[in-house]
């Protein structure tokens, strides 16, 4: 029954309070990317305060995180880490699924924040728009974050890896940073249920690049799922 109370006023206080959030960020991006991106920042802080106050959920990193643009690799169980990662991280772009970027006004705010759409069903030339977009953002500075598997995965499985990973490693030069997830044992996918617990972060070694796509995905693979027990 707490668990069933405390995730319902996770719900609506959560969700109304993002809808301001998006109605503040797309006021501030008329002035520029600047104030845009505190707001943001701002609502994975309001996003961290719900979860842990509200459902009694935590973050604990593991590893070391770069003070430098890498390509981070991670595992996606849930939607925790989705927001976390605009915390944890320093002005990340974000690679999406090209619905999420669909969504009225949510989807908007998000393009403009510098998430990058994934339009799987687009062929050759919808990957060499992605190439582009995540090269200008790499150009920034910005650290890129992908989800490898695609989509959210139930704890304990391990899904295969979707070719863009390879090719996005293959064509922008970055190193690669494995971060296993373990978010799912708390916030499982596609439950209304949320149970108190700590989630963890877990950075693995830097993986340079040119190896071949091959060696990459098997070690990403391994690393990202290390939590998987």
């Amino acid at each position: 029954m707490m668990t069933l109370l405390r995730s319902t006023l996770f719900a609506l206080i959560f969700y109304p309070g993002s809808l301001l959030y998006v109605l503040a960020a797309l006021a501030s991006s008329l002035v520029g990317a600047a104030p845009l991106r505190r707001v943001a920042r701002g609502w994975a802080y309001f996003h961290r305060w719900c979860a842990a106050y509200i459902l009694g959920i935590r973050t604990r990193v593991e590893g070391v995180i770069p003070d430098y643009p890498v390509l981070y690799a991670m595992k996606h169980e849930s939607m925790y880490e989705t927001v976390e990662t605009l915390v944890l991280l320093r002005d990340p772009a974000v690679l999406v699924k090209q619905e999420l970027a669909d969504i009225p006004l949510w989807g908007r705010v998000a393009v403009l924040h510098g998430s990058i759409p994934i339009d799987r069903e687009g062929g050759a030339s919808a990957l060499r728009k992605l190439v582009r977009a995540a090269r200008a953002a790499a150009d920034e500075g910005r650290s890129l974050v992908i989800f490898p598997e695609g989509t959210r995965v139930p704890h304990g499985e391990r899904a295969p890896l979707r070719s863009g990973f390879a090719a996005l490693y293959r064509q922008i030069g970055l190193p690669v940073v494995p971060v296993a997830i373990d978010s799912g044992r708390v916030w499982p996918r596609g439950s209304f249920l949320k149970r108190p617990g700590v989630i963890t972060f877990s950075f693995g070694e830097v993986i340079q690049p040119g190896l071949d796509r091959d060696a990459v995905e098997a070690l990403v693979h391994d690393e990202i799922n290390r939590l998987n027990n």
